[in-house]
């Protein structure tokens, strides 16, 4: 069973098997138990199901696997899997726990206590030390925690040891904060490896640390956006911003807002609203305490007094900054100084689907706050999420950003809310924004989760009603702002960016909870939503110092009474009172449950999407695409893995349509040809699944999708027997045809006769002049037709136009031309060569294989004389001259050369190379058959008796006579035959010869190979016989278990030879 099709993997416990490990696919369900640490095997097993996931969700599992250490040398009893397994769980771990990048790499961790000046005391927990940062997590959940990044370290020093503090180890910062760290085990290596990092570390100056970061966030930068204005906007309305001119969406007239647009346009001023701004300050001074206490920037203690502070609320002034310091977005600003600017000058102007849907966007993105009504605020809102969009095209932009992200916008400058943005959208909620939203749906389901465990009474109503699916997806994506007043949803996202996801699941049920009663008499899901609406709606902030924003209510009374506020404060400390008891780590548990379920759902779904898409274009049964879609998936992945010519992220691209996204390269086409073709092909399998692959790679990108290959496979599995042949014609016809892979048509010609070649006699001369005849006369009448047409033409100008008549006409170009047999070009001689070398193939291990070769000769034979005729009829021009000189004799020889062998045989080659054209269609196999049998009649006509041609069934019986009895299997292998001869027939009359190279005029048409074919019953049997896939597949999928356990042996041998 492979990782990806694993669809529940759970620990249980039954009376028969105490400890045991359920493992689910969508076919069965499989119980191991015995083990010796089942704990552990159960991790494991987790981690390399969630990888598996990764590689089904996006590209990103499969660089992250690059990145995993390579061993520098085999460890007996360590298993190497295991080992670097572990190490990204612990990375993971870390970095989600303090907040840090995603390239940060954790070192190591020790034991070790930390002195807190705030309460002087010594607190026991784990100092985590990586590349860039140094870490410090109490054993307790909510007693402190510390980020030092080394950017800020100006000194490390070991401290004289005493009884009261053994082994301490002082770090000091460029903001004058010292840490002091003690009951270190081995202090010396500890010091040292800090010192390596340090080395290492560029030096780089903290926003942080400058004058204005201590006065105020941001102060000195907003006069300089005011500076900037044509007027101030505090002065003047803000929509006079753009009142004068209509920028272009990327106009460099418009100001960059450098700091919170709330500042810029805020309304009113700060003495009408009293009693709410001295609240305000008095938050302002609680905070300005706390920094005082526990310090200020990234280096804070991060307490329980800390999350108190933020439950009651952060002020205006000081959201920005906190939210940029508990999100972690200021770390990773501070390490890329100018990566926002460069994106912007990258991405302006340019154009693709993200920038269209943001362009769609911008206009409904807070159209009641008015930093929104102008251009100022709409351009700073385009360039951050064009920015982001060019930053990660896996996600590029998702419906919600644009709504949070204007939110970020009234808080912070452009490049701040780019990086909470990407903090957001890259770590906090994992995910969430993509084309398929798989983070929100797995949080849906988590929800659900919760709500069984702490709402057991409201969940089955719940689940009856269907509600959760239709709440959790507004919620989760816009953190409350889409449901929530302004003021109310800010307090919401200041705790989540301090709590993160927990926070948002313990609003939700606490909603759920004050909303019981009226939810368990809702009699349908409208009345449900109607419900928590209106609860929503008024939950009210009265703390607020910023003038209220229009609330778009959709629902806000019931009746004459008037609506029951909610203050969001009590909504915030009634969450945490019930449900404060969430883990983080639990919620990453039911996390990965909830991941396989949902990214396994989507795959099913994607399937069926596929399925019923490309069913009406292929004559496959459902259960037959199904299982070739699994079959294309599981190739995709392992050319992910092991494709050489291109990366993942060439061959997976998430915003393409289901149809498009897996792709395949040549090597794993080739191996999939192989299995799945209809006929053996022998050695030159890979000769023909190299044309397949150039004929259906319509964008020349070297990869085909999965419409791509069905196409190629319908082609060889179904149709009728023109339909087939048609289809082996065209791989040996440019683009499918390289005669750079094929084998030299020059050693091929060698077994051909240059017998074929007839002799220039007076008949053909009359002939060449008769079509001369032909070809004037039918040109008169052409310039006739076209006069004619054109008369009409002029007529029809002078009339009213027909609009509908032109419509239609344009539909019908619009519509797709259906390809007839005469639209597919000539062959010429080294295509017809490797055509016959290919049907040559096809025959090999058939039980008519003898009848086959038979058959094939004797079109062979017959195709290459009518090629030599038509040469000569294609050359008539060129002699036009000579043969009206000759045109007006007419001797007896002549009239005995109509009785001869020869002559008999070009007249029925001419009559075999004219097709027809009095309305027969060209594809119809009973008309073909019809013009053969008009052919054989026009030989009696002229005289030939059946005497003197032997008729093809005599030719067949009698192999003294037989022009190709050489492939008679006493003569000549099948082995042979197949890898460079082509064996044709020769005239016994003719004196063998070779030779020397391609004739380049040599050509044969679709029709003629065609008509030759259809003579042959046994070719025409043979293409027309069923042939089942679905052997062919289960062939593959056992052929693929085995590929993986040799891959598997090997690996482990090449680890324990190591």
């Amino acid at each position: 069973m492979r990782w990806v099709d694993i669809t529940q993997l759970e620990k249980n416990a039954t009376i028969l098997f105490p400890e045991s490990i359920k493992v689910s696919s969508r076919d069965s369900d499989y119980y191991f138990s015995m083990f010796l640490n089942i704990n552990e095997t159960f991790k494991l097993m987790e981690q390399l199901a969630n990888i598996a996931m990764r590689h089904l969700l996006d590209n990103e599992g499969f660089s992250e696997d690059k990145s995993l250490p390579k061993p520098c040398k085999t460890l007996k009893h360590v298993s190497t899997l295991k080992r670097d397994l572990d190490a990204r769980a612990k990375n993971e771990r870390y970095r989600a726990t303090f907040r840090l990048p995603k390239d940060e790499r954790l070192d190591g961790h020790t034991d070790c206590t930390l002195w807190t000046p705030f309460n002087k005391t010594h607190i026991a927990g784990q100092m985590f030390v990586s590349n860039n940062y140094i870490c410090f997590a109490s054993k307790e959940d909510d007693g402190c925690r510390l980020i030092i990044p080394l950017r800020e370290v100006t000194i490390v020093e070991k401290a004289d040891s005493s009884s009261v503090l053994p082994r301490p180890l002082s770090i000091s910062t460029r903001s004058k904060m010292t840490f002091l760290f003690a009951n270190l085990k081995d202090r010396d290596f500890l010091v040292q490896r800090i010192s390596d990092f340090l080395q290492k570390t560029p030096v780089k100056t903290s926003p942080s640390n400058s004058k204005e970061k201590q006065d105020g966030f941001g102060t000195a930068e907003c006069e300089e956006v005011v500076e900037n204005l044509p007027q101030s906007p505090l002065a003047s309305s803000p929509a006079s911003i753009s009142n004068n001119k209509q920028n272009t969406p990327y106009d460099n007239s418009v100001p960059t807002a450098n700091q919170g647009l709330l500042k810029i346009f805020s309304r009113g001023s700060p003495e009408d609203l009293g009693p709410k701004m001295a609240k305000e300050k008095m938050k302002e001074e609680s905070w300005n305490i706390h920094f005082f206490e526990y310090g200020r920037g990234v280096c804070m203690y991060r307490t329980l007094k800390t999350r108190e502070l933020v439950m009651k609320g952060i002020p205006e002034s000081l959201r920005g900054e906190l939210w940029l310091l508990f999100s972690g977005a200021l770390n990773e600003m501070v390490s890329h100084p100018g990566y926002y600017a460069d994106l912007i000058e990258q991405s302006a102007g340019k154009c693709n689907l993200a920038t269209d849907e943001i362009e769609r966007d911008l206009h409904r993105s807070m159209p009641e706050h008015p930093a929104f009504q102008n251009e100022m605020g709409i351009a700073a809102l385009r360039r951050v999420l064009t920015a982001y969009a060019f930053r990660n095209p896996n996600i590029g932009y998702c419906q919600a950003m644009n709504i949070v992200t204007s939110v970020l916008l009234l808080y912070c400058s452009e490049e701040q809310a780019f990086w909470l943005l990407v903090a957001l959208c890259e770590r906090m909620l994992p995910d969430y924004y993509n084309t398929r939203v798989v983070g929100a749906l797995v949080d849906q389901g988590v929800f659900e989760d919760l709500t069984r465990e702490y709402i057991p009474q409201l969940y089955e109503k719940m689940q009856e009603l269907g509600v959760i699916s239709t709440i959790s997806l507004s919620w989760f994506l816009t953190i409350f702002l889409s449901v929530m007043p302004f003021h109310s949803a800010v307090v919401v996202v200041d705790c989540f960016f301090f709590d993160g996801i927990k926070l948002i699941f313990q609003v939700s049920l606490a909603v759920l909870e004050a909303n019981m009663e009226k939810l368990l008499n809702c009699a349908d899901e409208g009345e449900a939503m109607t419900v928590l609406g209106r609860y929503l709606d008024n939950v009210v902030n009265h703390q607020t110092a910023s003038s209220p924003v229009p609330h778009l209510h959709a629902l806000l009374t019931s009746g004459d009474e008037p609506p029951l506020e909610i203050d969001i404060f009590e909504l915030i400390k009634s969450s945490f009172e019930n449900f404060g008891s969430l883990k983080a780590d639990v919620i990453e548990q039911m996390r990965f449950k909830q991941r396989l379920k949902v990214i396994q759902s989507l795959e099913d779904t994607a399937k069926r999407s596929v399925v019923r898409s490309i069913l009406s274009e292929s004559c496959f049964t459902i259960e037959d695409l199904e299982e070739l879609y699994v079959v294309f998936k599981a190739k995709h992945l392992m050319s992910c893995y092991w494709g050489g010519t291109s990366t993942a992220a060439e061959r997976h691209d998430a915003s393409l349509p289901y149809l498009e996204q897996y792709r395949i390269d040549l090597e794993q086409f080739r191996e999939l040809f192989v299995a799945l073709a209809p006929w053996s092909c022998g050695s030159h399998a890979p000769v023909l699944a190299g044309r397949l692959f150039r004929l259906l790679d319509d964008n020349k990108d070297s990869l085909i999708n999965f419409k791509e290959f069905i196409t190629g496979l319908s082609g060889l599995y179904h149709g009728d027997f023109i339909e087939k042949f048609k289809f082996i014609y065209k791989l040996h016809l440019p683009p499918a045809y390289c005669s750079e892979e094929a084998e030299s048509a020059l050693e091929a010609t060698d077994f051909f006769t240059d017998s074929v070649t007839p002799v220039v006699t007076p008949i053909l001369s009359d002939l060449d002049f008769l079509q001369c005849e032909s070809q004037g006369a039918d040109a008169n009448k052409e310039e006739a037709g076209n006069k004619e047409v054109k008369d009409k033409k002029d007529e029809k100008a002078s009339t009213v136009k027909d609009y509908k008549y032109y419509l239609r006409m344009w539909a019908k170009e619009k519509e797709p031309k259906k390809e007839s047999i005469k639209d597919l070009p000539k062959m010429n001689q080294e295509q017809f060569i490797e055509l016959c070398k290919t049907l040559y193939n096809l025959f090999s291990d058939d039980p008519q294989e003898q009848e086959l070769y038979h058959s094939i000769a004797t079109v062979a034979s017959l195709l290459l004389k009518m090629g030599e005729v038509g040469k000569k009829f294609t050359n008539t021009s060129a002699k036009r001259t000579e043969n009206n000189d000759m045109s007006n004799v007419v001797s007896t020889q002549s009239k005995e050369q109509l009785t001869s062998p020869d002559s008999g045989q070009a007249i029925l080659i001419q009559c075999q190379v004219k097709t027809s054209s009095d309305g027969e269609t060209a594809g119809d196999k009973h008309a073909l058959k019809g013009q053969l049998e008009n052919m054989r009649l026009a030989e009696g006509e002229i005289g030939i008796s059946p005497s003197q041609l032997a008729s093809d069934e005599e030719m067949k019986d009698d192999t003294s006579m037989s022009s190709y009895s050489v492939v008679s299997s006493g003569s000549l292998q099948c082995e042979d035959i197949a890898d460079d001869t082509v064996l044709v027939g020769c005239d016994t009359a003719t004196a063998i010869q070779k030779y020397s190279s391609i004739d380049v005029d040599w050509s044969i048409s679709f029709e003629q190979v065609l008509a030759s074919m259809l003579t042959e019953p046994p070719l025409v049997d043979y293409f027309e016989k069923k042939q089942d896939i679905r052997s062919r597949i289960e062939a593959c999928k056992q052929q693929r278990a085995i590929e993986r356990q040799l891959s598997s042996s090997s690996d482990y041998e090449l680890s324990v030879l190591g």
